[in-house]
């Protein structure tokens, strides 16, 4: 069975996003990924999605979604990133939270820096979960 991973932030808009866009990709379907918000933007940030492609990894398409208990529920790992009291403890879940700067209103260079920040957390969780 395969392992499933929510990624939450506020607004599910860059953090979140990038971090689910790293795991699919890297993942190459061994890995279920998710990813909401507790207060989901009306879009994904466009520097995110610019820095993702820079990368060869395509997020336009993606979506905002509200976090629900069902994907908790679903998921074996919650991995919040750096949103506190936002971004709800559910118990009995592996549960990390990811101390990452905000991409919302910054500029490439430095949403490029979270990004590859990202990556590389994603790049150890992917290790744990497939080993």
């Amino acid at each position: 069975m395969k392992p499933s991973v929510l990624f939450v932030c506020v607004h599910n808009a860059g953090r979140s996003q990038m971090a689910a866009g790293f795991l699919r990709h890297l993942g190459e379907g061994r890995v279920e990924v998710r990813s909401a918000g507790s207060a989901p933007a009306d879009q994904i940030n466009p520097v995110a999605i610019e820095a993702m492609r820079e990368v060869g990894i395509d997020i336009a398409s993606e979506q905002p979604k509200v976090l629900t208990t069902d994907a908790v529920e679903f998921s074996d790992a919650v991995i919040t990133m750096g949103c506190g009291d936002a971004c709800p403890f559910f118990p009995g879940k592996r549960y990390e939270d990811w101390q990452l700067e905000d991409p919302a209103g910054q500029g490439i260079e430095s949403v490029r820096a979270i990004r590859d920040e990202i990556r590389q957390r994603v790049e150890a969780l992917l290790a744990e979960l497939t080993s």
